[in-house]
Order: structure tokens, then C-alpha cells, then sequence
């Protein structure tokens, strides 16, 4: 059967309840996706579906959540584990989404968008607190953007471009998934062609050593210096990996690690104001604390309940975002990256609890190892 015949053919087995054989939704799904075009003047344009849920399925959910207190337990509770749902199939699968970028990026726009039409409006808000505000906000998305440009990818000898290429672990999402960058060889880090003798990261022959060997990768046909890692998603080696995020579709490693602690930082200042400030508006006499979990006029208008649903909704982001930026700090402050302590983990040299962790006791600040962590030497 050919893709255009699968879908009716699958469509038969569901009705005669028979079961499908392994993979046809994924196929099924593969194939809607890459025929959501829209016409355009120099031809059809794919649209990314996974941009769509987060822009039409987040305003629905906050506003039934405000009608009823019971409603907003609900959908609070189950945003969460269908966030987690998703992750976990993508990660499954080893394939990257713009969906987590699409779902924070809009999230923060729908948020800063009910603030400045509900809370401001009730005039308990100063203009210089909207302006702190928002100048916290576009700081985080100023950090954002320099986070998205090039981890610190090494470059592929120009002999092995082809051959990366098709090693690729998503072929349909690779050229555009990555917003800016990606994992093209267009920009400064896939520009560049470089033989195989060229800084360090030559082609491995066969009398190299076995620290050589240990370092060598396959996929992209170089020696990957100290802390380097691949990552199967973007399907490049990463100077000093330290992580792919989804959130920034990106990795994170040598060139972003900074830009990815500010945003997060700013994230949390920002975030935790907005809070405040709503709080108060809506919950007068009360500090934010109790007013998050005691607040008895928050549903006696549609507007005060919208607001404090997004309250709630931002407080569950923000634990999220709070959880990463801490264990970044741990890690920063043990001298470690997360992929190390990942493998540390695996091969039984870290502990699991308060993090996974390679070395038997903390690297403190007092040291200054948390700012060599960071430094891109």
C-alpha cells in the first residue's frame, strides 16, 4: 500500500476493530503533516503542526479553567502530564518539535497579553511596575535569542558533509526545526569546511591511541576534543555539551550555556513579579503566598478568575523553569555538565539523589570552578 491508500485502509481496520501493524500511525500521522501546506506566491509552504496545538488549544484551556474552581483543578493538573505525555513520545522517537518552543513562547505572550487587559485595567498597578515588567521581559527574550544561535557545533570535515547529512536522525524536520541555526551547514559553525587535519579534529587511523578511539564519532567523522558530545537529535557534536533542550529546540553547550542561564533567570524574576503584582490586584490584603492558595474573591468575576487561573498556570511553569535553572546551578557548582553526570549515573560513579552527580563531593563557588564551568576555554 502506498501513503495515500493507508489512511482509508487504516481507517477499515479501526471500524472492524482489528488491530493495526506497528508504526501505521506514526506513518499515517508523517504523512498529514507534511500535506498541511498553505499557497504562497513562489509555491505551497509546509507549516509545522506541532505550531499549531500550543496557539489554539492554551487561550481554550485557561478559559474554561476560569469558569468553575473545579474546572481549573482539572485542567491545571492535567496540562502537566500531557506536557510530560508529549515530551516523553518525542524523546521516544528522537525527533525534535517546535512544539515546547512554540508552547513558552506563546505562553509568555498570552500571559504579558492578560496582565496588561485585566490586571492593569483595575489601576492597582503602577506604570513603572509595567515597565520593570516588561523590560524583564525582553530581556529574557533577548537571552533567549542569543541561547538559540550555535551551541558551539564542531565543524564536519568538508570530505564527511554529505555522509552527516544522511545520518540525520529526522530528515523532515531538519533543515527548519531549529529556527535559526538548525542543523544546516549554512552559519558559522556548518559554514566553514575543514579538512582533516584542521583544528584537532582530524579523520582517526588506525594506530591512534584508545583515548583517541574513545573520543572518536562515527556519525561525524572527527575527534571530539574534552567534554564535547553528540547529540542524535541535532545530529552534530557539541563542544562541552551540556544538554538538548526542548524549550529552545537547541542544544545547550560551550557557545549558549551563559545566554541559557540568563534567560532562565530572567524567566524566574519576571515571572515571580507578575505573579506578585496580580496577586495583589486580585487578592487585596493578602501576601502572594496565601492569596495563591486563599484568594475567596478570585471567582466572583470572569475577570479575576481568568486572572487567577493564569496565576496558577504561570506558578506551575515557573516550578518547572525553578527545577532546571537549579539543577544548572548544582551542576555548575560540582564542575559538571549534565551529560556528564547522565553517564556518571549510568556507569555508577555519580549518586541519584539530590542530583546525578561524578564526583564524590561539591566543588563550591569559594573555588571559582562554577565560573570554569562556564568559560569557554
Amino acid at each position: 500500500r502506498d501513503e495515500a491508500g493507508e489512511g482509508p485502509w487504516a481507517a477499515r481496520l479501526w471500524l472492524t476493530c482489528k488491530s493495526l501493524a506497528p508504526g501505521t500511525l506514526e506513518r499515517i500521522a508523517d504523512t498529514v503533516a507534511d500535506r498541511v501546506r498553505v499557497p504562497w506566491f513562489a509555491g505551497a509552504v509546509k507549516i509545522n503542526v506541532s505550531l499549531v496545538p500550543p496557539l489554539v488549544l492554551l487561550p481554550v484551556f485557561l478559559h474554561v479553567a476560569a469558569l468553575h474552581f473545579l474546572l481549573g483543578l482539572v485542567i491545571l493538573t492535567s496540562l502537566p502530564v500531557l506536557v510530560l505525555w508529549y515530551y516523553y513520545l518525542t524523546h521516544r522517537r528522537k525527533e525534535r518539535t517546535l512544539f515546547f518552543l512554540s508552547l513558552g513562547l506563546f505562553s509568555l505572550g498570552y500571559m504579558y497579553y492578560v496582565f496588561l487587559q485585566e490586571v492593569v485595567p483595575r489601576g492597582h498597578v503602577g506604570s513603572s511596575q509595567v515597565v520593570a515588567l516588561t523590560c524583564g521581559l525582553i530581556l529574557m527574550l533577548a537571552a533567549l535569542s542569543r541561547a538559540k544561535k550555535d551551541p558551539g557545533y564542531l565543524p564536519i570535515p568538508a570530505s564527511n558533509e554529505k555522509s552527516s547529512h544522511q545520518g540525520l536522525p529526522n530528515k523532515s524536520v531538519r533543515g527548519s526545526s531549529n529556527g535559526l541555526r538548525g542543523v544546516t551547514m549554512s552559519g558559522t559553525a556548518g559554514g566553514r569546511a575543514v579538512n582533516g587535519e584542521a583544528k584537532g579534529y582530524s579523520r582517526m587511523s588506525a594506530g591512534e591511541p584508545e583515548g583517541v578511539k574513545k573520543d572518536w564519532c562515527a556519525k561525524c567523522q572527527l575527534v571530539r576534543p574534552a567534554r564535547a558530545g553528540h547529540c542524535r537529535l541535532c545530529g552534530r557534536c557539541v563542544r562541552r555539551l551540556d544538554h538538548h533542550c526542548v524549550w529552545i529546540n537547541s542544544c545547550v553547550g560551550e557557545q549558549n550555556h551563559q545566554a541559557f542561564i540568563l534567560a532562565l533567570s530572567f524567566f524566574m524574576l519576571t515571572s515571580v513579579y507578575g505573579i506578585t503584582l496580580t496577586l495583589h490586584t486580585i487578592c487585596r490584603g493578602r501576601t502572594p503566598f496565601v492569596a495563591l492558595f486563599y484568594c475567596p474573591g478570585a471567582y466572583s468575576d470572569y475577570s479575576s478568575a481568568l486572572s487567577f487561573t493564569c496565576v496558577w498556570y504561570c506558578a506551575i511553569v515557573t516550578a518547572g523553569m525553578g527545577y532546571i535553572l537549579v539543577i544548572q546551578l548544582l551542576n555548575i557548582s560540582y564542575n559538571v555538565t549534565e551529560r556528564e553526570a547522565r553517564l556518571a549515573l549510568r556507569d555508577n560513579t555519580g549518586r541519584e539523589w539530590p542530583l546525578p552527580i561524578g564526583l564524590p563531593s561539591p566543588t563550591p563557588f569559594l573555588r571559582g570552578r562554577c565560573l570554569g564551568c562556564l568559560s569557554r576555554d
